[in-house]
């Protein structure tokens, strides 16, 4: 493998990215051909290859729709909404959004990132700009409500991503914004209003193309520690304007080419409990000063009860760090079979194939397909769990192939049919400018995976799945939570220069549901790292909280479990960072528990 593509997959970026008279090229039986053909367009199928890829769907697949409520919930954003894109790489990256209960009232809020304005603009004009970060309150009745003023989060400049904890452990949670430029960290007061508190928690004098931010407490010692993603040392220079360069094997804008541009290094902001934070990325041995970092995981990768990290890379290797019980971590990537060298975006980890570890799901650029990393530790029929590797079975799964003619961005492992078995939405848009238009970009169409089992893999199920899954738009960040508290998951997705989407689960399958809300008292006040099995059935399932990262973005921490038709949860257990384990047996279904630490 070079640069991250098999010879076929090499053969195939050819049939997609150039235009279709080159394949009329390849055979003499085609010179004599009078009509012109169709160019290719990013996200269609081409005949006779991507096209055969196609599973046709099952009779038995469900009829669940979703629909875009966004503008009826009162969600009145739009991304960008300055309009006019200078053609550089910081403002075609976002932007994020994130699901959290900042008020605690059992209902989760989104915050929202924006491209305020392009970054050709002068401070007075982006401080004249209509855009700008949101933070829309649930009202309960599938409303919301623009609290952004009064709460003081409304940051204005090119956002990318969010993310909630309360680092603090004071019971409320704090929020912590990145952008292009450096970190925002927002104290909740606990009346409605936050405060901006970057300089105090030593967190202000931060700099450079901060994108993925990830909360975990790496060191279990009850408080939430924070990892940054840093992309690039981005720079403009009138000279790159008008330049071209090869991303992978296309041509592309240079200054919209990430290996135009040199890897900066991530951070790692240990708690010191006292509301300051010191940065420990290099004394961990988190830097990655070789990737282009857009998003990491905190999760147990590994099973043995210490968070580990895993980091998604554009254009540079992933890395996989596990964690070492003192304070540091091994690069254990190569050894682990996921140090893959392609575009990396999106990240979603659960355990799909219900085995009892962590998997990982990565949506990639044109042309590379996306990965479904497999973790082969625990194997069916062995005494004990062996060694950590992972195997990318997303061709069997049927999440492979067929996803090259999309670029990827957010998605997220979830059960919206509550049948037991993680699906997966995978949001899509171009990083192609428009020939007609080159101030807007390619969109694509989203694409939902239903996972029927482990053994048959997944189906793409957009076409049954409601109007809303046929539209192409530009998609960029994912966060996903059930904001109705009905038992049904929904998303949330920015679009980039766009209206976003709030996709309405408005599946009635008759199944069964519930979902966990854990309260920490001895570990962090936030749970991160807390693993909920339960088993109903006759099938178990776990998440571990906080491990769910998608693109610059976060979605609800509270565990979401569909059961099918069991009509109870037979045992539900939680284990937290602390050592502390909590267990329910016979626990009705479709209701939010509360498990106290």
């Amino acid at each position: 493998m070079a640069n991250g593509f098999t010879r076929r997959q090499q053969l195939i970026v050819k049939h997609l990215l150039i235009s279709s008279s080159l394949l009329l090229a390849a055979s003499a039986t085609f010179v004599l051909v009078r009509h012109k053909p169709k160019p290719y367009t990013p996200g269609e199928a081409v005949q006779g290859i991507t096209e055969e890829l196609d599973r046709a769907i099952p009779a038995d697949a469900p009829r669940v729709k979703f629909t875009n409520v966004a503008q009826p919930a009162g969600i009145n954003f739009q991304h960008f909404s300055y309009g006019q894109r200078s053609t550089q790489l910081p403002e075609d990256m976002g932007s994020g959004a994130a699901w959290g209960d900042y008020d605690g009232d059992g209902y989760p809020d989104l915050y929202i990132c924006d491209i305020a304005a392009p970054l050709t603009v002068s401070p007075q004009e982006l401080a004249a700009s209509p855009g700008g970060n949101r933070l829309y309150h649930n009202n309960h009745d599938g409303t919301f409500t623009d609290v952004t003023a009064r709460a003081g989060v409304g940051f204005k400049g090119l956002g990318m991503g969010a993310a909630w904890a309360d680092y603090d452990n004071d019971g409320k949670l704090d929020l912590v914004v990145t952008y292009y430029g450096g970190i925002k960290l927002y104290h909740n007061r606990g009346d409605g209003t936050f405060e901006d508190v970057s300089g105090k928690a030593g967190l202000d004098k931060i700099h450079g193309f901060c994108t993925g931010a990830s909360w975990g407490d790496y060191d279990r010692d009850g408080k939430a520690d924070l990892y940054i993603c840093r992309y690039v040392k981005y720079q403009y220079k009138p000279e790159f304007a008008n330049k071209s360069s090869r991303q992978f094997t296309e041509m592309v804008p240079f200054m919209l080419n990430p290996s135009s541009y040199e890897p900066d290094t991530n951070l790692l902001f240990h708690n010191n409990g006292d509301g300051t934070f010191t940065e420990v990325s290099k004394k961990a041995g988190v830097q990655d000063a070789t990737g282009r970092s857009l998003n990491a995981s905190w999760a147990d990768f590994d099973g043995d009860g210490w968070p580990d990290l895993y980091v998604a890379n554009d254009i540079s290797s992933n890395k996989l760090y596990l964690n070492q019980h003192n304070g540091t971590f091994k690069d254990a990537s190569t050894e682990a079979w996921v140090d893959e060298y392609r575009g990396s975006m999106g990240l979603a980890i659960g355990d799909y194939d219900n085995d009892g570890d962590t998997d990982i799901f990565i949506t990639h650029w044109i042309a590379q397909q996306f990965a479904l990393f497999t973790n082969l530790r625990v194997t069916k029929g062995a005494a004990k769990p062996g060694h950590l590797r992972f195997e990318d079975t997303s061709d069997m799964a049927g999440v492979g192939q067929i996803t090259l003619s999309y670029i990827g961005w957010g998605t997220s492992f979830f059960d919206y049919d509550n049948d037991g078995q993680l699906d997966l939405l995978a949001v899509t848009g171009s990083t192609f400018q428009d020939e007609k238009d080159p101030r807007k970009l390619v969109p694509m169409k989203n694409l939902l995976f239903w996972q029927r089992n482990p053994e048959e893999g997944f189906y793409e199920v957009g076409k049954i799945a409601g109007d809303v899954a046929k539209e192409p738009h530009v998609g960029r960040g994912a966060a996903f939570a059930d904001y109705l508290r009905n038992g049904n998951m929904d998303a949330f997705i920015v679009n980039f220069g766009e209206r976003p989407l709030l996709l309405r689960n408005d599946a009635a399958t008759g199944n069964h549901w519930l979902e966990v809300h854990l309260v920490c008292t001895r570990s962090n006040r936030s749970c991160f790292g807390a693993k909920v099995q339960i088993e109903a059935g006759g099938k178990k399932q776990f998440q571990e909280v906080g491990s769910q990262p998608s693109y610059l973005s976060q979605s609800m921490l509270d565990p979401h479990f569909g059961l099918g038709k069991a009509g109870q949860v037979d045992r539900l257990t939680v284990r937290f960072p602390s050592g502390v384990v909590r267990e329910q047996r016979n626990v009705p279904v479709n209701q939010v528990v509360t498990v106290q630490e």
